[in-house]
């Protein structure tokens, strides 16, 4: 059967099982929309209001369902309008395949209208682009760009195709696409056997958790291997929700606003079993300080992780899950109570402290925690606001955090959140965000009550940009350079322009108010927080120390009283 290129790509979105698209169309790229016109009762699309917010729906839609996300764009400032989006996805290992169209074959290299090597630009960020010229070479293509996108460490692929080649006649004949298969060509007997010997010769191990857990399914194997090991599990970002915040032997996040638990339990332990995580600079602060008297064990799908930052004393190299499995049939159940004891000690000792009357970030997250049980999908932007969700609501399922984590992307939460409900219509769907990074997307709002699409969009407003701020305050002697965001903005008239509903809040009790009405209303809900400009996020690592020298507000107290007193 002889087709066009649109319609190949249709076809070939169709065999991934692909349901839903978010894009936004040009010249380049008006044949694809025509073709998507003919199966819009397959295949939905969903029409953002900015190139960036339809990667980052993409991004949020394949983290909460672990399919694959789709956006299109068109050629020049379409292609480039992706970049952030797909660059986030990149670091966090996140599936997307990012189709664009480009000017005709002729064209290229002529400094064409709107033309420009989008293949060429996204080559640092995906794990492949391509820029297909033949249309008889446009569906193998596209199915290697899928396959490419799921297999071992997921990541973004684009494929760029010339306008040519979406109108040009090729053969086309459908395929059966099998899943791709976990990777363990790298796992040996002689790594797990060896794995499970330091293990038994262990007595105070620890659990580091990443994204990778996430990605591969593997939380039900990670809980069985926490019992069997006996202890405790801290995460990184990426990890949340890996393993149950709920669980007793669950110490927190670790790292720059890690908590104080999990700082000091891996700075101890003797034993640190590190699972889908890359070990960043946030999460070991001064890598040559970084636990210190424990051997560590790096079982990742990557090998290029192993060593990369951390020297490890053994790794294995292989799918999450598959490894998981394997240690599990090895393991006998190991005891570590008094090594338990302690870190409960510390919990005791630790607590994350804030102010339970006023409204404050802490007391939002816990109040929405609360509300919500622990069941919503929770999207973040970066900054203050997204360390407070990561400390403060209790995770319990894997793929209910959603936030970039690697890139640190202001504005990316709420195209993700909206991607997220697309996909997961059943569960609540939040993005928290900061006055800031409102800012940056704020018009996906439009997306959001265009389809009538019912998340509900928190911002924590400071009128500061919040964590740029703290650091300010803390590292560079109070001088605030370009922070401070008074200004005529008012967050509520602009999101009622835009159809949603909006309301402001100043206490406690009237969020935890508008939260309930705004689930009950189940349309998009925008809640502005008005909050304290000096709030910070405690705990804290400072840059280049050792996460062993976590501080907290008692403790920034404690010093400056010292060197006040020294001063006199």
């Amino acid at each position: 059967m002889k087709i066009n290129g649109s319609e190949i790509i249709v076809e070939c979105l169709k065999e991934q099982g692909v349901d839903t698209v978010f894009g936004y169309p040009g010249g380049a790229i008006l044949n694809v929309y025509d073709a998507l016109y003919k199966h819009s009762d397959e295949i939905t699309h969903v029409l953002t209001s900015h190139e960036q917010g339809a990667a980052h729906a993409a991004d949020g839609y394949a983290r909460a369902t672990g399919k694959v996300g789709v956006c299109f764009a068109t050629s020049g400032p379409g292609a480039t309008n992706l970049v952030t989006g797909i660059a986030t996805a990149y670091m966090d290992s996140i599936p997307v395949v990012a189709i664009t169209c480009n000017v005709t074959v002729p064209l290229l290299g002529k400094d064409s209208f709107q033309e420009v090597d989008i293949a060429g630009v996204a080559m640092p960020i995906t794990k492949h682009s391509y820029i297909v010229k033949d249309v008889n070479k446009l569906a193998s293509t596209i199915r290697e760009a899928f396959r490419i996108a799921k297999e071992g460490r997921p990541g973004p692929v684009l494929v760029d195709v010339t306008k040519d080649v979406t109108a040009n006649l090729a053969e086309f004949k459908k395929m059966e696409i099998e899943a791709p298969k976990r990777k363990v060509i790298d796992l040996t007997d002689e790594d797990i056997d060896k794995a499970v010997s330091m293990i038994k010769l262990s007595k105070k191990p620890f659990l580091y958790v990443g994204g990778g857990v996430i990605l591969s399914d593997a939380s039900k194997e990670l809980r069985e291997f926490a019992d069997l090991v006996d202890a405790p599990v801290c995460d990184s970002l990426m990890g949340k929700g890996a393993f149950s915040g709920h669980d007793k032997k669950y110490t927190g996040m670790i790292g720059m606003h890690g908590t104080k638990t999990s700082n000091f339990g891996v700075s101890e332990c003797d034993l640190l079993i590190a699972i889908g995580a890359r070990f960043s600079d946030r999460v070991t602060g001064n890598a040559k300080k970084f636990a210190r008297h424990a051997k560590i064990l790096h079982i990742d799908v990557d090998p290029a992780e192993i060593n990369k930052n951390i020297h490890t004393d053994a790794s294995i190299i292989g799918d999450a899950k598959e490894v998981l499995t394997r240690l599990n049939a090895k393991l006998t159940k190991q005891d570590h109570t008094e090594w338990i004891k302690h870190i409960e000690e510390y919990q005791k000792k630790f607590p994350m402290k804030f102010n339970k009357d006023s409204l404050n970030g802490p007391n939002i997250m816990e109040n929405i925690d609360r509300i919500t049980k622990g069941e919503a999908i929770i999207a973040t932007d970066v900054g203050q606001h997204q360390m407070w969700a990561a400390q403060h609501y209790k995770f319990t399922n894997p793929r209910t955090l959603l936030t970039s984590g690697g890139l640190g992307t202001m504005g990316y939460g709420l195209g993700a959140a909206i991607g997220a409900k697309v996909g997961v219509k059943d569960k609540i769907v939040i993005n928290i965000a900061g006055d800031g990074c409102f800012r940056m997307n704020m018009n996906e709002i439009a997306t959001a009550t265009r389809y009538n699409i019912p998340v509900i969009e928190i911002i924590f407003n400071n009128h500061v940009l919040g964590m740029v701020r703290q650091w300010q305050d803390l590292f560079y002697g109070k001088r605030y350079s370009a922070t401070v965001l008074e200004d005529q903005v008012d967050f509520v008239k602009v999101s009622e322009g835009m159809g949603a509903h909006a309301v402001r809040v100043t206490t406690i009790e009237e969020f935890n108010k508008a939260l309930e009405e705004a689930i009950k209303l189940n349309i998009p809900c925008v809640i502005e927080c008005v909050i304290q400009k000096d709030d910070k996020v405690f705990p804290m690592v400072s840059p280049g120390a050792a996460i062993s020298d976590a501080f907290d507000r008692e403790d920034l107290n404690k010093k400056e009283a010292e060197a006040k007193k020294a001063s006199k």
